[in-house]
């Protein structure tokens, strides 16, 4: 008897994790495609760069996803946060395609691509439990952020490039992390998982872009 509720346990663990995987990703397509609408819609536009004025909005987003993530409301916020994000970035692409055309974008797009389906195919298959790398992610990116906002006023070329590597490489463990956690049990709300998710692969888009900006440059 013990056995058999022992399986259904874990058939029933093996549906929950399914079921928000499949939902994560599908809202997460979903909310790609919406801040890529917006931000052709932004670049057609030329919106100006905001800057770390979008800082306090972003935060603010982030909080009303968190505190309505458990409610339909909190679907409404996520497509808000991704697509402002999608409405903010728009200058730094209008600035690439006017100094250096597409190719840096399509680049840095098919990177960050080839990192999320390779990170999260590996992750998925193994099943490996990266949570042990939980607080060392969350002290690399609160470092990582404050060096940016820091740079933002001392314009250092050197520090801006390793500010935009250290988000690449953490964003990237990130997204091992997110995808063990919803594999192991450690996350059961697909909306979280998605803003997780979401951040990640915009961070390592601006990360790419960057870098292949600079290099270019060199």
């Amino acid at each position: 008897m013990q056995k058999l509720y022992s399986q259904a346990g874990t058939v029933s663990d093996s549906t929950e994790v399914s079921k928000v995987l499949r939902n994560t990703y599908t809202l997460l397509a979903m909310t790609i495609a919406f801040s890529a609408f917006t931000a052709v819609i932004s670049m057609a536009m030329n919106v100006p760069y905001l800057g770390l004025f979008m800082l306090l909005p972003y935060f603010g987003l982030l909080y009303a996803v968190e505190k309505t993530k458990n409610s339909g409301w909190g679907i409404v916020w996520v497509f808000a946060l991704t697509g402002f994000l999608g409405f903010t970035i728009a200058p730094i692409l209008n600035y690439y395609v006017s100094s250096m055309g597409y190719a840096p974008i399509l680049t840095a797009l098919g990177g960050t691509s080839i990192i999320f389906f390779g990170l999260s195919g590996y992750t998925l298959v193994t099943r490996k439990d990266f949570s042990f790398m939980g607080n060392f992610i969350m002290v690399g990116i609160l470092v990582a952020f404050v060096a940016g906002i820091a740079n933002v006023f001392f314009n250092i070329s050197g520090l801006s490039l390793a500010v935009s590597c250290m988000f690449a490489v953490l964003s990237s463990l990130l997204i091992m992390w997110q995808t063990s956690q919803i594999i192991h049990g450690g996350e059961r709300n697909y909306i979280s998982a998605t803003v997780t998710l979401y951040v990640s692969l915009y961070n390592i888009f601006l990360s790419l872009l960057h870098i292949l900006g600079v290099t270019s440059d060199d």
